[in-house]
């Protein structure tokens, strides 16, 4: 005020003409600052507040999609394997996991399908005609299909066309080489999809009167032994015998035992909960931070008393006791050695963690990273996004929180531009109050000076 008061005086400039600009200018001035001051002052923790939400929220979407993206690794689902590969291989299906395991199996037969061949013709291609009639093809149930053979479609090509065309599971090619051209006819592996074929001719001096076929594979059913029980499949590849597990087949290998097993990822999971743990404390501390309270304001965070973080707080650290299976020995955080401190963030017992992996880690597995996540087993990282999705829920404090100061920081833009507009119309106001004052002291100063000069004369005019 005293610079204000200052500036009135120079603007008054006794014995001279009043600087009404200047004058003007201060009086505004000392209406203004300490009003705006107040809103700017305002305007920026709104400001400070708005950051710090969209920056813990940030945060938390980070953690939950990087927690997510992390266990979907094959290095915290566990991995299926065979000792000899080149007998059975093994791959993890889709859906859960593999029970029953480790299991002995034993391949003493392969699956495979019936190959017909016919005799090389010299000097035939694709496109020889091969005469007129028909082809009939009679599967292991006794049910035929016949292939008419007519000018449409009577060439080696034609046949093998409209062989795969009927759809029976027969497939026919076109092969030609330094012998001349056949036809290959194949059928689907199994005993059941066995089948046989004859060639039927209109004319007999035609090739396909002639036509003769060799079966060069039989179909036959793939046997295996899994843990002493003998089972048959029509295929090379076995998803049924243990659960959420394929087996493929690949070398009959009568008398040799192949051990299936399931490797647990123990210490890619003892990592990442290593991991999981700094992380959050990380964004705890964060939170802590903003929302400590201090002596007074100035020193208290920014997110002090905001209700929406409080909540997130609170539902963050109800993780350790939430269960993530809903069976077995362990099924919290806690129970593996993940603890909170008073100030919410977490501790880990690598101990008890170390004994209770190598108790029994497939349960810890199954309880942290399950194959197929459910609201009773939701493993860690659908909890992490269950969580993070109901602090973000639209009608939950966080969101109405954020609403609250996106909607207070219209307010104080609209506040300043308010005051913008009233000091514009002071200004207007005080201007035209001083320009009338000015021209009344004007016409004051005026008349003074008159009556100066008539008293001067006056005085003058007695001393004669």
């Amino acid at each position: 005020m005293t610079a204000v008061g200052s500036s009135i005086l120079t603007a008054l400039n006794a014995g001279s003409g009043i600087d009404t600009s200047a004058l003007v200018s201060s009086l505004v001035s000392a209406t203004r600052e300490p009003k705006q001051a107040a809103i700017t002052g305002r305007q920026s923790l709104n400001s400070s507040r708005i950051s710090a939400l969209a920056s813990a929220t940030s945060s938390l979407n980070t953690f939950a999609n990087a927690l997510t993206e992390v266990l979907s690794g094959a290095a915290y689902t566990g991995a299926a394997s065979s000792n000899d590969a080149s007998i059975a291989s093994v791959t993890l299906l889709s859906g859960g996991s593999p029970s029953g395991l480790p299991a002995q199996l034993t391949v003493e037969q392969l699956a495979s399908a019936r190959v017909y061949s016919s005799a090389a013709t010299s000097g035939a291609t694709g496109s020889t005609v091969i005469g007129t009639g028909s082809f009939t093809l009679t599967n292991a149930a006794g049910e035929a299909t016949t292939i008419t053979l007519d000018s449409t479609n009577n060439t080696f090509a034609g046949l093998a066309s409209a062989i795969n065309a009927a759809n029976t599971g027969v497939t026919a090619r076109v092969v030609t080489d330094t012998q001349g051209t056949r036809l290959v006819f194949k059928g689907e592996t199994g005993a059941a999809n066995d089948f046989t074929i004859s060639a039927n001719a209109d004319d007999s001096g035609s090739i396909l009167g002639g036509m003769s076929f060799t079966s060069t594979s039989n179909a036959q059913n793939a046997k295996i032994t899994l843990d002493g029980v003998a089972y048959e499949y029509a295929s090379n590849t076995v998803d049924d015998a243990i659960p959420y597990l394929r087996i493929d087949l690949n070398k009959a290998s009568p008398g040799t035992n192949v051990t299936l097993s399931m490797s647990q990822p123990t210490a890619g999971l003892s990592d990442l909960l290593k991991e999981f743990v700094s992380a959050y404390n990380t964004l705890m501390g964060a939170l802590n931070t903003a929302t400590a309270t201090g002596a007074d304001s100035s020193s208290a965070g920014v997110l002090n008393g905001v209700s929406g973080v409080r909540d997130m707080k609170r539902q963050l650290s109800a993780i350790t006791s939430t269960q993530l299976a809903s069976t077995g020995t362990y099924k919290t955080l806690a129970d593996i050695g993940v603890s909170t401190n008073r100030d919410g963030t977490l501790k880990l017992d690598t101990v008890r963690l170390a004994a209770v992996m190598e108790a029994d880690p497939e349960a810890i597995t199954n309880m942290v990273n399950p194959k197929v996540a459910t609201d009773g087993n939701p493993g860690l990282s659908k909890l992490m996004s269950t969580v993070r999705d109901n602090i973000e829920k639209e009608d939950g404090p966080l969101k109405t929180a954020q609403k609250q100061y996106d909607t207070l920081a219209k307010e104080f833009t609209k506040q300043l531009e308010d005051l913008d507009e009233k000091m514009a119309n002071y200004e207007d106001h005080l201007t035209k109050v001083y320009a009338a004052m000015e021209t009344r002291l004007s016409a004051l100063k005026a008349t003074q000076s008159y009556l100066e000069q008539q008293i001067e004369v006056w005085n003058n005019s007695g001393s004669n």
